[in-house]
């Protein structure tokens, strides 16, 4: 089996996903690279019923390398992040308040100094029907300039990683920042965090980890 290693783990981020709340249904989708390979979740399965060999594997084309099931219908999107950044992992949501805040602005701005992890304020990127090249454009435009994460106008949110541990983690801290947002405004307008703040948080060392160089070709079995 290809990438059996990484199947094994999209079967675990999937059920982590659905236990959280991130997911809900069929909706959500995660894959995971290994060198010019891509183990992605299948088209309209629940994560938490996911088995490994459900997960298809396709190539940086989008051509299907093994499996039996339709990859998902955001593969492009998944194929768009890996050709601009170097992300080894992605994790695309549906969780509430990432959908609310998606809905009904146009960035989520700093309220929390950890918003620095996920690269910076968080852009919504253009709403476009799910699935489309219009679609995966316009969230690789929303996380152009090291971004670790961007929400979807309308839809949801998306997160990359060194692997797919993070990527998870990066999808709860995004969903974390949304809530507090929007609970923050039925208080009240939040207060954001200035330039000159973050810039003293950086200085304390709080920055995103550096992505690793992939090697070409390297994980592939």
């Amino acid at each position: 089996m290809l990438l059996r290693d990484e199947r094994d783990e999209l079967v675990s981020i999937g059920r982590r996903l659905a236990d959280t709340g991130l997911v809900t249904g069929a909706s959500g989708n995660i894959s995971v690279r290994a060198g010019d390979l891509v183990a992605v979740t299948p088209a309209g399965m629940m994560l938490d019923r996911m088995e490994p060999a459900d997960c298809p594997v396709v190539d940086l084309s989008g051509r299907l390398a093994e499996g039996d099931r339709a990859p998902s219908s955001e593969t492009p999107m998944h194929l768009a992040l890996y050709e601009a950044t170097p992300a080894a992992a992605i994790v695309h949501t549906h969780s509430t308040y990432g959908a609310v805040v998606a809905t009904t602005m146009s960035e989520l701005p700093p309220i929390h100094y950890n918003t620095l992890l996920l690269g910076g304020v968080v852009k919504v990127a253009g709403y476009a029907t799910y699935g489309t090249p219009e679609l995966a454009e316009n969230v690789r435009a929303a996380m152009a300039g090291g971004k670790r994460a961007a929400l979807m106008a309308n839809h949801g949110g998306v997160t990359i990683g060194r692997d797919l541990d993070e990527a998870f983690e990066n999808a709860r801290l995004l969903e974390w920042l949304c809530g507090v947002y929007v609970r923050a405004k039925m208080i009240g307008e939040p207060r954001i965090l200035t330039d000159g703040e973050l810039a003293k948080v950086v200085e304390r060392g709080l920055t995103p980890p550096e992505f690793p160089r992939a090697e070409p070709g390297a994980g592939q079995r």
